[in-house]
């Protein structure tokens, strides 16, 4: 049914309503004999943060290169606004959105008011406008203390906000952000992250992101689509990916390390926990540690606990832990499934 609407959007644009912004449909790009992305279909609201996950190597990448024109499909189109069409209309598309890399592109030799000075005249900002709409940016992402500083001394930080600060100049309508917070430590993470939340309150750009994080994607998307092999595995908000993929319980056990490569002992304790809790199902093992769901969230948990408590009794765990499914868990088991379908 998703697929029919999207197709009517597309041949008809009056289907389209007024708040979805950027149309992707079947967007697709081969390299001889590896498709990268591979008939990714999605629609953006002029008002929201969308997130695209998904491990190195999904697809993310090359999506936005597309996006930007960089690249161009193999198949597909992307249409802004309605009626900017990627591949008849490019510099227009281009015109309308920003763009901010997953690895920082600035000058070390200018400041930081120079370079936004600078991308300001390269968008066709008036030149009278040009230092009262840049010093309103430096105060929006707060670096008015580093701003006539050159680039190079910055921290990893605030070279990720002036990184975000460019493409926002000249106020395009979507903003492409390639893993904002690449690189940086977790105290600049939540410093870029409300800077991020600022812009979409604010600045009235809808805001793509790509990210590895679903700690990110959740504390910024209203949408997140999951990336493998360059199609989507699921796509919806974080309280939907919940509901459908949530349910039930996760146990991890680490195993001493001893036995991290005793595999005859390593399948005699996923054969002893199967026993113990038949709806246990073995999502993950690397290096000792077992991962499992438990897709039935009736069982109680003291339930689980006792069974757990027996199980360690017998074999003493390095430790364990039974918790609810996280997103964090369903997303390892989506990157656990490119690593089979895909392996190095």
């Amino acid at each position: 049914k998703k697929k029919n609407d999207l197709n009517t959007i597309i041949a008809d644009p009056i289907q389209r309503k007024k708040s979805d912004l950027l149309i992707v449909h079947n967007l697709t790009k081969n390299f001889h004999n590896l498709t990268a992305v591979d008939h990714l279909s999605f629609v953006v609201k002029s008002d929201e943060c969308f997130g695209l996950l998904g491990v190195n190597g999904a697809g993310k990448t090359t999506t936005f290169s597309m996006l930007t024109g960089d690249m161009f499909p193999s198949k597909g189109n992307a249409y802004l606004k309605g009626n900017i069409d990627l591949s008849d209309n490019l510099k227009k598309f281009q015109q309308n959105i920003g763009y901010c890399p997953q690895f920082d592109a600035l000058l070390d030799y200018l400041t930081g008011e120079e370079t936004l000075k600078l991308m300001a005249s390269l968008r066709g900002v008036p030149r009278k406008n040009i230092d009262q709409d840049v010093g309103s940016l430096i105060r929006m992402i707060d670096l008015q203390a580093h701003a006539k500083k050159i680039t190079d001394t910055y921290s990893g930080g605030n070279k990720r906000k002036l990184s975000i600060a460019m493409p926002l100049i000249g106020n395009p309508s979507l903003l492409l952000l390639d893993e904002p917070t690449c690189g940086v430590d977790p105290s600049a993470r939540r410093k870029v992250w409300k800077t991020l939340e600022f812009i979409r309150e604010n600045f009235k750009s809808a805001i793509i992101l790509t990210s590895h994080s679903m700690e990110e994607c959740e504390a910024l998307c209203s949408r997140i689509g999951i990336m493998v092999s360059g199609k989507f595995r699921c796509l919806g908000s974080t309280q939907h990916l919940r509901s459908v993929y949530g349910q039930g319980y996760t146990i991890v056990i680490r195993l001493k390390r001893q036995y991290e490569n005793d595999l005859e002992y390593s399948d005699h304790i996923q054969q002893k926990v199967q026993e113990t809790i038949p709806s246990a199902k073995l999502t993950d093992y690397h290096q000792c540690l077992f991962n499992f769901h438990i897709k039935d969230s009736s069982i109680r948990w003291s339930v689980l606990f006792e069974k757990m408590y027996r199980l360690n009794e017998q074999f003493q765990f390095e430790d364990y832990i039974v918790c609810d499914t996280t997103l964090e868990s369903i997303f390892i088991q989506f990157a656990r499934s490119q690593a089979i379908l895909c392996p190095k």
